[in-house]
């Protein structure tokens, strides 16, 4: 927690530093510090029960024959978070699904087996749409389910296909209408228009839609109660890999004494687990979300309390990775920077013996393109351009870091090191996923940090390029958000020699992560807004 009077310091020229803001301490405490797991008869017996749902679950995937059927059966297990139990299975029905013909037949089907084939690497024609327009191009429907499927399709659109552009518009508008007319909307309407199910985190969809499942008169009895048992063994495990990442962390707080920094760990486990919730993804949860603990610090040295010499010796100490470099830094880092080093060394031991390799790639991950940005602070530069601007601002996002980190980790089981040298290349996938993670963050977070030391951001740039107003300048950035989606669906539909589909795949989860912590404001800084959700995962169960 950093205290609200922290004084103001003094940046390379010698003039005053503004005081750094002041952060709200955790909301957590010390909660998941005296977290106590069930007895071990219990856990076993969950598990028993769990394992029985399982199969039963199984033979129902087994037994679905009729294509709606087996899109209806697809979607719900996604949504429930059971379709990763069942991947050889679904992968044979999707292989039905892609070479059967449903065109010209319900939309409702049609937009589903759009969505699920397109989601999951197939390379399907929007073209199929263009049958649902009359005469005059508009889209003929008549009931919400078809529209909410429809919205929801449209949302794995890529550039220049303008019958999905037209699809968002027309959904969007008679979904807004629904919003306003009905009391209470139907299910889905609200949760459609916060977010299209595509963009959605997995675990936060998983634990909204059993409540919703649960209600629905067409559910199925196993479906739902291993939906139940798989989310509360989940919990369970979430919450020992919080009891030992908040020690992990107050061991750090206390043995570098960075009271400035932002207590968040709680809310940096959430947005990774939301990138990767599989249970086999344990070791890759904690090291990410020691990654992002580090990169919070770091961050809130350079970009907030530091000076501009301070902030570049602790640059060039991490691109040295040597004890000896302590002797560069001023002495309230030094601790803070052996602790950096030893937190890596640690990851060889969660990796493995199989993986201590790849800590290597963590390292070369985490070193991160600030010191430019802090001449821009300093001088009061303004990127004349926004091309000029995204060539720094966008790598030091964070977003390529904690995405290679995540392969290098094991999210996805990655294993050719061909991958991993074409995922340090910078390749334009990582690119796109840097932009929207600074656009996102600058969307939300211009306002406040400009009343700080603080460069311009992105909204301040076009404004200045295009003597454009601050909404004008919002809107457009969000034209831009949207085309940094669509470069990435298109590398989930069209993946190259050099990566696996799970490489696009992770990039979609950690940019659903990050549409999750920015919807409605910077909801880590301020972290109060995702305080019902984080309960929702970690403290209640579902029964």
């Amino acid at each position: 927690m950093m205290a609200a009077t922290t004084p103001a310091r003094s940046n390379a020229e010698g003039a005053p530093k503004a005081p750094p803001p002041s952060f709200h301490p955790s909301l957590w405490g010390d909660f998941f510090l005296t977290y106590q797991p069930p007895t071990a008869p219990k856990h076993a017996c969950m598990r028993a029960k769990a394992d029985l749902s399982r199969e039963e679950v199984r033979k129902i995937v087994k037994s679905t024959n009729e294509l709606p059927k087996m899109l209806d059966l697809i979607i719900t297990l996604q949504r429930l978070g059971l379709d990763i139990y069942y991947e050889n299975e679904i992968n044979e029905l999707l292989h039905i699904i892609y070479n059967s013909d449903i065109r010209g037949e319900d939309l409702h089907f049609v937009s589903l087996r759009f969505y699920l084939l397109r989601k999951n690497g197939y390379d399907v024609s929007a073209d199929v749409f263009l049958g649902f327009k009359d005469d005059e191009g508009n889209f003929v429907v008549n009931n919400i389910r078809s529209i909410l499927s429809l919205y929801d399709a449209a949302y794995l659109r890529t550039h220049g296909e303008k019958v999905l552009d037209e699809a968002i518009t027309f959904t969007t508008s008679h979904l807004e209408g629904v919003l306003q007319q009905l009391s209470p909307p139907p299910n889905g309407v609200y949760l459609a228009l916060e977010a299209p199910l595509f963009r959605r985190a997995r675990i936060v969809e998983m634990r909204n839609y059993i409540p919703i499942y649960e209600n629905d008169p067409t559910k199925d009895e196993s479906i739902l109660e291993f939906a139940k048992l798989n989310f509360n063994l989940l919990q369970l495990l979430y919450c020992e890999e919080l009891n030992k990442i908040t020690l992990w962390w107050e061991e750090l707080h206390h043995e570098s004494k960075l009271g400035f920094s932002r207590d968040r760990i709680v809310e940096m486990y959430f947005w990774m687990n939301g990138a990767c919730y599989e249970p086999q993804y344990s070791h890759s949860r904690i090291i990410l979300t020691k990654m992002t603990a580090v990169m919070t610090i770091l961050d809130d040295i350079f970009d907030t309390y530091g000076t501009t010499e301070e902030s570049m010796q602790l640059a060039e100490a991490i691109n040295r990775w040597d004890e000896s470099a302590t002797e560069l830094l001023p002495s309230y880092i030094k601790t803070f920077y052996l602790y950096l080093l030893k937190t890596f060394r640690s990851f060889e031991d969660e990796l493995g013996p199989g993986k201590r390799y790849r800590v290597l790639y963590l390292k070369e991950a985490a070193i991160q393109a600030y010191t430019k940005e802090l001449k821009w602070r300093d001088e009061n530069y303004v990127p004349k351009t926004l091309d000029e601007h995204l060539e720094v601002s966008a790598r030091s996002s964070g977003g390529f870091t904690l995405t290679s980190a995540s392969l290098f980790a094991g999210v996805g089981d990655i294993v050719s090191n061909d991958t991993f040298e074409w995922v340090l290349s910078y390749p334009q996938l990582f690119k796109s996923f840097d932009i929207f993670v600074r656009f996102s963050n600058d969307i939300v977070s211009s306002q406040r940090e400009q009343t700080g030391d603080h460069y311009v951001s992105t909204i301040q740039c076009y404004m200045e390029e295009h003597g454009a107003t601050m909404h004008d300048a919002r809107e457009k950035i969000k034209e831009l958000v949207e085309d940094s989606w669509k470069d990435m669906v298109r590398y989930c539909v069209a993946p190259t020699k050099q990566q696996a589909l799970a490489v696009p795949r992770t990039v979609v989860n950690f940019a659903r992560t990050v549409n999750n912590m920015y919807k409605h404001g910077d909801a880590f800084t301020s972290s109060h807004d995702i305080k019902e959700m984080i309960t929702l995962l970690y403290v209640e169960p579902v029964f």
